[in-house]
């Protein structure tokens, strides 16, 4: 995960164009550049324009020779002046550029009027499309490895869309979303970014940009809005055009199997279709329970996620988790039911008590030691989360949530039922759903929670130095290091009942060091009881 952190998406900072700009792919050697903005061309009815093809048009050679027999200097200039005469005449048209073209300060000037769509592809598989293609920095696997590195920052740092490795197919099931990201920006006003999700059972858009809300974006944008939200977040925000509203009670006592039914029958009784969109508007227990109730009703209709929490923001709105709780175990009951898009505003969490801001908090130290990597080390260091969302410090926080949702999606992408990678994201939580359980729901927010069964599954992995800065880093936001409200034996119980459990074996997430968090570790039950028993108040 340390090569996805390095990777963090960074929100544009600066004006995008207000409309008639290219669909701009930028990207590595091996991206699949070319071929993405044929297929997207192709089904526009238009020419894609290919900044490579164009250059070797003009030298008269291929760029090989041209980089060889003059220099690289030489071709980037030549490469800037064609690249710059092509975004100028591109129109609403596609263009493919070269992987060095974004190096241009002029280049980058030049894509503002544009959409820019950066195509990702892993070190390895870039090699092996690259190398022996005639391509003169694909010569020397270590320095291309390098390159890489170097070129990945930079291509974030100009890119309005993330697309993950992938063929034609891909560019061309994001081809809506990234249409409509002209639409998002004149929503929020401002910058907006766009992030794909891929999963097995379907893939969605993530946006990204302060006052989605507030500017009423929703995607799609087909299909009357059905939303669902608790009684504290309807307080403070609504969805715009909403054709009806259900307000549920605020916490995690709201995520039942008679909060679900109750919901349910509130939609039936709005005349909700299949074609229309569930709309979750909340934490993590809204969007656990909208969703639940989109992938049951009439079997099954579309969910947009719209998280108003910090938990929800980096964790909870992806990956298609939803249910409800039963009084014998935290989500119980429930089903795999990916959204249909996310729509992430860094403004709701203005309005959050400082105590929520925390336990949301403890995800992102969740996720940030499974990261390794830079993610950790803007986390360790204090500099995530640190004040107003609208404050100085609010582009480093939205970068950080970024990086954590992007770590979300690549480890979902990779195994989307849990079988495997997925099960590092319970990292904390094993021990942390049964203190909830054991206390009824109702002492300790979910974070809170996971936060104190985070220093359990660092004691039981025996790292106890890190253990010690990881509970600093939970003390300094005034998190509880301890429960109470129940003995060690019942949170032990409970484990032991933990719904990841099979054959009688309960698989534990531990830690060797941040970016090596490995799950399905088997641990000594009395091991388990003395980790747990320190962290009992009792």
């Amino acid at each position: 995960m340390e090569a996805l952190s390095a990777q963090t998406a960074r929100a544009p900072a600066r004006p995008r164009g207000a409309g008639g700009g290219a669909l701009v792919f930028v990207g590595f050697m091996g991206a699949g550049k070319t071929t993405a903005a044929r297929a997207i061309a192709n089904d526009r009815g238009t020419r894609a324009l290919d900044s490579d093809r164009e250059l070797e048009a003009r030298l008269g050679e291929p760029i090989e020779v041209y980089f060889d027999r003059a220099g690289e200097a030489a071709f980037r200039a030549r490469e800037e002046e064609v690249v710059l005469e092509l975004l100028g005449r591109a129109g609403g048209g596609v263009l493919a550029l070269g992987g060095g073209a974004p190096g241009s300060e002029a280049v980058r000037d030049a894509l503002h009027a544009h959409t820019v769509v950066h195509l990702e592809v892993e070190p390895a598989e870039a090699w092996r499309r690259a190398s022996g293609k005639g391509r003169p920095l694909a010569r020397e696997r270590g320095r291309f490895d390098q390159l890489h590195a170097d070129r990945s920052a930079l291509y974030e740092s100009v890119a309005d869309a993330t697309l993950p490795a992938g063929d034609r197919d891909t560019a061309r099931a994001a081809l809506p979303a990234l249409l409509a990201l002209e639409r998002a920006r004149a929503a929020a006003g401002g910058p907006v970014r766009l992030v794909w999700a891929r999963t097995a059972s379907g893939d969605y858009p993530v946006y990204f940009g302060a006052g989605l809300l507030a500017g009423g974006f929703v995607f799609p944008d087909d299909g009357r809005r059905f939303a669902i939200t608790d009684a504290n977040v309807a307080g403070h925000h609504r969805l715009p055009g909403a054709e009806h509203t259900i307000v549920v009670e605020a916490g995690e006592q709201a995520k039942t199997l008679a909060a679900a039914e109750d919901a349910l029958r509130r939609l039936a009784r709005a005349g909700t279709e299949r074609s229309d969109l569930v709309v979750a508007l909340g934490g993590g227990v809204v969007g656990d329970l909208a969703g639940f109730c989109a992938a049951i009703y009439q079997r099954g209709m579309r969910c947009v996620q719209i998280p108003s929490t910090l938990v929800a923001q980096v964790d909870a709105a992806y990956g298609g988790k939803t249910g409800v709780d039963l009084p014998e175990g935290k989500n119980y009951v429930g089903a795999y039911h990916q959204p249909s898009a996310v729509i992430c505003d860094p403004t709701l969490l203005g309005t959050l008590p400082a105590s929520e801001l925390a336990a949301g908090y403890v995800e992102v130290v969740k996720t940030a030691l499974i990261a390794g990597g830079p993610l950790w080390a803007r986390v360790r260091s204090g500099g995530a989360l640190r004040g107003d969302p609208s404050g100085p410090t609010a582009r480093e926080d939205e970068q950080t949530i970024l990086g954590c949702l992007r770590t979300k999606l690549a480890i979902v992408a990779s195994d989307e039922r849990d079988a495997g990678a997925r099960q590092a994201l319970n990292l904390g939580h094993t021990v942390g759903h049964a203190i909830e359980a054991a206390t009824g729901y109702a002492r300790y927010r979910h974070g809170e929670a996971v936060g104190i069964g985070l220093l359990a599954a660092l004691r039981l992995s025996g790292r106890d130095a890190l253990r010690g800065e990881v509970a600093d880093l939970l003390a300094a936001r005034g998190l509880p290091l301890a429960f109470e409200g129940a003995s060690a034996e019942q949170v032990a119980e409970l484990c032991a009942r933990d719904k990841k459990r099979s054959g009688g074996r309960l698989p534990f997430v531990l830690v060797a060091a941040p970016g090596e968090v490995t799950p399905g570790h088997e641990v000594p039950p009395a091991a388990l009881h003395d980790a747990i028993a320190e962290l009992c108040s009792a």
